[in-house]
């Protein structure tokens, strides 16, 4: 992928900022647990800081998780300005007869396009479960109980999301994506976005959104400038105002970075940010005291981390203050695993049931050390990788995560080691958070696999048994 610039560039002095503060950010963020794999920062509408932790690229494809959600805010402010619906219009009303539960209950027949952006749907917990393991979720969402009024209780509910987007598609004709295409993603140049699409043929809305990170820096900008991208107005500036103001409370949510305040798809934060969010660590983060806007992409179950080092590191640099002194590798870089060339193997295909979280159905050790490791994505299509000792090896593979666009997952990295009788194999699914570290022992006619997972939904290890 051709590498595109579409924000100036510019040294950290020229935009009133310390370059040493922000080495001394950069080394913060690679000494620290969550593992960054790319961060950009954006001030007074230059790019200061860009880097990518090897063998992460700022050019790819990322997978953003819910930052999607803050696009699907944009997408149904643009539609409102349009004139195709309100805020106060209700969402039982965008739907046929045969899609609504056979009695519309009070609380349902209540809610509103604003309660679906706010999170106040009424549902006592996230709708998402439900809604995912089936063709028809916008009838399923209909026909789901809904416990309190509709405006009265926060919680965090990405089927909510999926309904503005099911909203949009059913005035537009188009879908989400289609319809941000001419309005948002190419007038910033973000052209390579893919934006994962549901069973029923609906852009999903709250999650499935891969972007770059220069993209995602160029949305961060957008909003800097309350939606004006090159003298045009492509969003409301009352829109963005609105979206990323504090709508509702949320103060039963744990972490601090997380109870400030929700507003239309955009979280509110501390220090008077807000941002649009993304598990694992995707973040867009908007300093809007300071002009500024922080972008990273990464691998976490600790989100607040992150946060926590751009409060620590970052703020500070921006308000002209001394920086916490941390040194700066000269190389950023996620390197393999390092250990001696595995064993030769017996050249034998061990084949496994689909039933864990890599996909994984077959995998064969051969006599030159290498083993071939075959996975299913989720239109059940194989793919075949071979892990080899040394440095990463590229391939191309789509991705077997359920929460992965239609084309990422493409770029795979791949190496092995040996430990004892044991090939430990990593992947590293370069469009995404996700790594797996396989580690495959064999006994005659069965191979054992025990799977560790970075980041996950669910567990984040594995026994798989091959077949006999």
């Amino acid at each position: 992928m051709l590498r595109m610039s579409r924000l100036p560039r510019s040294t950290p002095e020229a935009q009133g900022l310390s370059a040493a503060a922000l080495d001394n950010f950069v080394g913060a963020l690679d000494a620290g647990r969550p593992e960054i794999q790319t961060v950009m920062l954006v001030r007074h509408g230059h790019v200061v800081l860009e880097e990518a932790w090897a063998p992460y690229r700022l050019e790819d494809r990322h997978l953003l998780f819910s930052v999607s959600k803050s696009f699907t805010s944009t997408g149904i402010g643009l539609a409102i300005d349009a004139g195709l619906l309100s805020l106060d219009d209700q969402v039982i009303s965008f739907f046929n007869a045969d899609e609504l539960p056979e009695t519309v209950s009070d609380n349902l027949a209540a809610m509103k396009v604003r309660h679906l952006l706010t999170m106040t749907t009424g549902h006592s917990q996230d709708t998402v479960e439900a809604l995912s393991r089936d063709r028809r979720m916008v009838k399923i969402f209909l026909g789901l109980d809904v416990q309190h009024e509709p405006g009265t209780e926060f919680v965090y509910n990405s089927g909510a999301t999926y309904m503005l987007s099911a909203i949009l598609q059913r005035l537009t004709g188009e879908s989400l994506l289609d319809y941000l295409r001419p309005r948002l993603f190419e007038p910033l140049g973000a052209t390579e976005a893919t934006w994962q699409v549901s069973k029923e043929g609906i852009v999903v809305g709250g999650w499935g959104l891969s972007l770059n990170t220069e993209s995602m820096a160029c949305f961060g900008q957008l909003l800097l400038q309350h939606g004006e991208w090159n003298g045009k107005q492509l969003v409301p500036a009352e829109w963005y105002e609105a979206a990323t103001s504090k709508q509702v409370p949320n103060d039963k949510e744990e972490n601090p970075d997380w109870h400030q305040g929700y507003g239309f798809q955009f979280w509110r934060g501390r220090h008077t940010t807000y941002r649009g969010d993304g598990a694992f660590g995707q973040f867009i983060l908007v300093f809007p005291e300071y002009d500024a806007a922080l972008i990273t992409t990464s691998a976490t179950s600790d989100m607040q981390a992150i946060l926590n080092t751009a409060w620590d590191y970052l703020l500070p640099a921006l308000e002209g203050k001394e920086v916490p002194a941390t040194q700066r590798p000269e190389r950023l870089e996620l390197a393999p695993p390092s250990g001696p060339a595995p064993a030769p193997g017996n050249g034998q295909t061990y084949r496994f049931v689909v039933n864990n979280p890599t996909g994984l159905t077959a995998v064969r050790l051969d006599p030159d050390g290498t083993g071939t490791f075959s996975f299913e994505d989720q239109q059940g299509q194989r793919h075949d990788l071979v892990c080899a000792a040394g440095a990463w090896q590229e391939q191309t593979a789509a991705g077997p995560f359920e929460d992965a666009g239609p084309e990422t997952g493409e770029r795979v990295l791949t190496s092995a080691y040996g430990d004892g009788d044991a090939f430990v194999a990593t992947f590293r699914w370069i469009e995404t958070p996700f790594l797996a570290t396989l580690t495959c022992r064999t006994e005659g006619d069965t191979m054992t696999i025990d799977g560790q997972l970075n980041v996950s939904f669910g567990p984040t290890s594995f026994t798989a048994v091959s077949e006999k």
